[in-house]
């Protein structure tokens, strides 16, 4: 599919994220007005509810005066597209519809949380990565866990710590064990990361005791977000047996301001990388289920000037689709909910530098990387940012998620030392 020309010129440069082919939704809000819906545009935000408020836009029930978008995405796929044709048309090269006073400027904004995260689930489906981690803990003759090539393994996070991009983490406490340590220590976390994934943001609920197929669960998914799983190795080293990551992972998720819409993302549909195993036919799925997304993790230190690329990778990387994550989540009868977030575990190629976390980049802190301004880093430092981008190349034009960025703060007083 070409670039469809826009009557707002900055969205049809081919270096913008944002051309009339994306459309994605976020919630802004300027000074002096509340938060409320807008999709990006160009190097603008278009207010969604100062259109519906004249009749310009109709999604079928007054849903953009909301601070979230989980009233527009409950109207479900008929809207969804209606809502998409008319800002097409609204949008397009010759337009005649007034829209000037719906434009802000992007760097005039703040934004917020896209949607109210219902449920937070974070899955483990990149073969490369997973092989990573499971040779550095257990070796290679065992790295993939018995069950990993029959089923896509999860956790279920914390909704309560997902953040929009722009947001501080603190650096968290708890207990951390060295491997030859007789007994655990308490205090801050000495091996901070970050998990470079995407998020798929669930639009359309099932009943519980429903299970779903992989179709239908593909066409309950409203869009896509990038999502950064901040993770504390050595508090999760210490914390997973038997049951999974907990405090590790507990204290901050980051999520990219702007939803990029599957229907955005449907000319870039990549095919799932051949089964090593025979699959379940519950999670077999026929067609595409990924996209060909490059995806890239900066990092800059406190005071830096600029910021290195420590990492470029593709979605296509991975083994299980967010699809067959969302099939699998509800087979037993979980129902889904308008707003769940599902995590798709963190995104490596086969080389370093296609690695999605430090752990796998640093190998486990034994092989310190360089950055561009001369210093080291094997993992996070207090004042380092950590900033995830992804795009899609099309025709004269990218499908871009914007940025998903973040800065590690010292953790808050130790009131146990």
């Amino acid at each position: 599919m070409p670039l469809i020309a826009s009557r707002i010129a900055s969205a049809n440069s081919a270096t913008s994220d944002f051309p009339l082919n994306n459309l994605p939704f976020g919630v802004i809000s300027t000074a002096g007005s509340p938060p409320r819906c807008a999709v990006a545009i160009g190097d603008f935000a278009l207010d969604l509810a100062a259109l519906e408020a004249d009749g310009r836009l109709d999604a079928g029930a007054p849903v953009f005066a909301a601070d979230r978008l989980n009233p527009f995405m409950a109207l479900g796929p008929a809207a969804w597209a209606r809502v998409r044709e008319q800002l097409t048309t609204l949008l397009a090269e010759g337009a005649e519809t007034p829209i000037d006073d719906a434009l802000v400027p992007l760097d005039a904004v703040t934004h917020h949380l896209p949607f109210a995260v219902s449920e937070y689930t974070d899955f483990y489906a990149s073969k490369m990565h997973a092989s990573n981690v499971g040779t550095m803990f257990r070796g290679p003759e065992n790295a993939l866990p018995p069950n990993w090539l029959h089923i896509p393994i999860g956790y279920n996070g914390r909704a309560s710590s997902v953040v929009v991009s722009g947001t501080d983490i603190h650096r968290p406490l708890g207990q951390r064990k060295p491997p030859d340590a007789a007994a655990p220590t308490f205090g801050p976390s000495l091996r901070m990361d970050i998990e470079l994934e995407l998020g798929a943001v669930v639009g359309v609920a099932s009943p519980w005791g429903a299970p779903i197929t992989v179709e239908e669960a593909d066409a309950m998914i409203f869009g896509y977000v990038l999502l950064n799983d901040w993770s504390s190795r050595d508090i999760q080293a210490w914390e997973y047996v038997p049951l999974g990551p907990f405090q590790g992972k507990a204290f901050g998720t980051t999520i990219s301001p702007w939803v990029v819409t599957r229907a955005a993302l449907e000319p870039f549909r990549a095919p799932l990388p051949p089964r090593e195993v025979p699959e379940l036919p519950y999670l077999h799925q026929a067609a595409p289920g990924l996209y060909d997304i490059h995806l890239e993790v900066a990092m800059e230190p406190p005071g830096a000037d600029r910021e290195t690329i420590i990492s470029r990778t593709n979605y296509r990387e991975m083994y299980y689709s967010s699809a067959q994550q969302l099939a699998h989540h509800a087979v037993g009868g979980c129902g889904m909910r308008v707003g769940d977030l599902l995590g798709s575990g963190t995104i490596s190629g086969p080389t370093r530098g296609e690695h999605g976390s430090l752990l796998e980049i640093s190998w486990g802190g034994k092989e310190p990387f360089a950055l561009d301004t001369g210093e080291t880093r094997s993992f996070i430092e207090d004042g380092d940012r950590l900033t995830l981008r992804g795009h899609c190349e099309g025709e004269g034009y990218r499908i871009g998620f914007g940025e998903a960025t973040g800065r590690i703060l010292p953790a808050v007083a130790n009131r146990w030392a």
